[in-house]
């Protein structure tokens, strides 16, 4: 099997191409090198067996050596999210969550491929209630004001995620899977170039007092690049989970210490209890899939608002007429942009957990409404406004459209292993540095942020409202794409909080659109 990857940044978009292999994108490679005389040469970023790609060379690394060992996807992708946690805590880590597709490959010829979606979502505490990012006055508090300390922070779910995941898929040891992770904790790794300016840009913010401790000196300065951050407390972390499993997070000391932390710190206390720990599910369905001419474009479930919303895009685009835009870079941005407004109308006023919100998935993804909106949009100039659409099952007249913030944040990494399985998974702590609560040596999240602050707009529930015990809306996009013989044809994924949606679109109009 020959695995190829491509990366390519240009005014915050990627653009990679998809040609017969299996493309894998996302910011750092390590793939096993080729061997033997007889092999051919070398292509950027090309591995004849497995590749693994992340945002950071220490994790990358931890997941080769798992694949090397013999492990597979979902093994690399454990020793991945370990390592990020502690190489690129302003991103993800295991005080957050996520959301994962797994392809599993046929094991012999005229056997079928199977696509696995892995949901661990954080989750409201069952005290949260609809007003609670409100000041006095009833009016919604600014991202600023709510995103640091304890009432921001929902029950982490990553961990609870990858146990389920490896119960089912795993093929090494779990306690196996935390020694890249604890090595480098133990042994210190050194703050890069991207994490200092992260840390320097961010001083004037850091307001939690572990957190403060951690990453800067007595003068209030980040600790410098090359510096060797050792990090003993998640070492200890790790050593408690890789004995006792997922559960260790959610009861017993760990858990304790996490809901202290939340409830009791000096920036702003929280409402999770231990019952919230304890009652925590991660979930497993299959993917959301539609198709795209001849390609299958498979993402996550709600509530990722990724799948259906990426999936509308791509519905609406194929009612286009892309081919004269192939060569007219303006003309493709102006149908994509056209078509993303029309898709995240829909998203802002439909899209919410479905556990609490009666969704139209399939109503929104019926060929005939995209066809509909599609015709709404004219070849040369923009709607002067946009609206949602009505789609076969629709209740949401009821329902406000839901503002959403523009935040940056998160991390994706993208496996391979030497069976062709492969695991897309995006994770999150939600903004940098998420709640900058630390419990273990790692960071809680602030991911009840992605709830809408306002619960009624004009007397009108709003559909992402905050509820105990729900899972806020999400815009992580991991994505497979098959072809028409249901072969793994791309692997992607990317950062960025609501905009991701918004990068991983552009690369699903390949053969139209791009040179």
């Amino acid at each position: 099997m020959k695995l190829r990857a491509g990366l390519r940044i240009a005014d915050r978009s990627m653009n990679c191409l998809m040609r017969g292999a299996v493309w894998l994108l996302a910011a750092s490679i390590v793939a096993l090198p080729r061997t033997g005389a007889a092999a051919e040469p070398a292509e950027p970023f090309a591995a004849s067996k497995h590749m693994v790609v992340s945002a950071n060379p220490h994790a990358s690394a931890a997941g080769l050596r798992m694949l090397r060992a013999g492990g597979g996807v979902v093994d690399a992708a454990i020793a991945v999210q370990l390592v990020l946690s502690l190489v690129e805590p302003q991103s993800s880590g295991i005080g957050g969550g996520a959301f994962m597709l797994l392809f599993d490959a046929p094991d012999a010829p005229g056997e079928a491929s199977a696509i696995t979606a892995y949901e661990g979502r954080e989750a409201a505490p069952a005290a949260a209630t609809p007003d609670m990012f409100l000041d006095a006055s009833g009016r919604a508090e600014g991202f600023g004001a709510v995103a640091a300390g304890g009432l921001a922070v929902g029950v982490p779910g990553v961990i609870r995620m990858l146990e389920l995941a490896h119960r089912e898929h795993g093929r090494l040891p779990w306690a196996d899977l935390f020694a890249p992770a604890i090595e480098l904790a133990e042994q210190g790794f050194e703050i890069s170039p991207r994490l200092y300016f992260l840390l320097n840009g961010f001083k004037r913010f850091a307001r939690a007092e572990e957190f403060r401790a951690h990453y800067y000196d007595e003068s209030g300065e980040p600790r410098p690049t090359g510096y060797p951050l050792v990090n003993e407390q998640y070492a200890a972390t790790l050593r408690t989970l890789a004995e006792g499993g997922a559960q260790a997070m959610y009861s017993g000391d760990l858990a304790a210490a996490i809901v202290k932390e939340v409830r009791e710190n000096s920036v702003r206390p929280g409402r999770i209890t231990l019952g919230d720990l304890q009652a925590y599910e991660a979930h497993e369905s299959a993917p959301l899939c539609s198709g795209y001419r001849e390609w299958r474009v498979c993402g996550p479930q709600l509530p990722s608002s990724g799948g259906v919303t990426s999936q509308q895009i791509l519905g609406i685009l194929q009612s286009l007429d892309l081919a004269h835009a192939k060569d007219d870079p303006v003309a493709s941005i102006h149908l994509v942009a056209e078509a993303s407004r029309l898709a995240f109308a829909d998203r802002n006023l439909y899209l919410a957990d479905p556990a609490f919100v009666d969704v139209p998935v399939g109503g929104l993804l019926q060929a005939d409404y995209l066809r509909q909106r599609a015709a709404l949009i004219a070849p040369d100039k923009a709607l002067p406004s946009v609206a949602p659409g009505t789609p076969t099952g629709a209740v949401a007249w009821n329902f406000a459209p839901s503002p959403f913030a523009q935040v940056k944040s998160t991390s994706h990494f993208s496996v391979v292993d030497q069976w062709g399985d492969g695991v897309s998974m995006t994770t999150s702590v939600q903004s940098t540095f998420g709640s900058q609560l630390m419990v273990g040596g790692f960071i809680l999240n602030n991911q009840l942020t992605d709830f809408s602050y306002e619960p009624e707009i004009r007397g009108r529930p709003v559909a992402n409202r905050i509820e105990g015990g729900k899972r806020p809306l999400s815009s992580m996009t991991p994505s497979l794409i098959l072809d028409d013989s249901g072969r793994l044809r791309m692997i992607i994924g990317s950062p960025g909080g609501t905009r991701i949606i918004w990068t991983i679109d552009p690369n699903f109009q390949m053969r139209e659109v791009m040179p």
